[in-house]
């Protein structure tokens, strides 16, 4: 059998160019039928949520801050900050050393341009995540 062009039917390509009318006269009902059902004057849920947090009164940048946001991280890594949904939140070691190497990081590298205050804070935060990380790495052990 050979493949020569004149052996082939013509092929035809038929396009119904309708259907672009058809659906977006389709989206503009929708559009019409959500923008009756939302009054005017309240702003949508999602948008009342994005202005609730644009709300939220933010502490002012501070190694403070830094660190206790990298703490939380390591703590949720950990698995002792519990799940909102009521699971048992994973342990991630990997992440957790992680999160308590880049506070040791910043520790080092902020040596003698910290306040006594801050430096009591970055070595109790240091000591409590390290014995954290310790004792979630045994119970590992011990269960597996």
């Amino acid at each position: 059998m050979t493949d020569s062009p004149g052996d082939e039917p013509e092929k035809k390509i038929i396009i119904d160019e309708d259907w672009k009318s058809r659906v977006q006269a389709e989206k503009e009902a929708l559009q019409r039928k959500k923008d009756e059902e939302t009054p005017a004057e309240e702003p949508a849920p999602a948008k009342q949520a994005d202005q609730a947090e644009a709300d939220v009164p933010l502490p002012p940048a501070s190694l403070e801050v830094l660190a206790g946001s990298l703490a939380m991280q390591a703590m949720v890594a950990l698995g002792l900050v519990s799940d909102p949904a009521g699971g048992s939140p994973p342990v991630r070691l990997n992440q957790a050393k992680h999160f308590v190497d880049t506070i040791a990081m910043l520790e080092e590298k902020t040596e003698g341009n910290r306040t006594p205050e801050e430096t009591a804070m970055l070595s109790h935060l240091l000591h409590e995540l390290r014995m954290a990380y310790v004792a979630v790495q045994r119970r590992q052990a011990d269960d597996g």
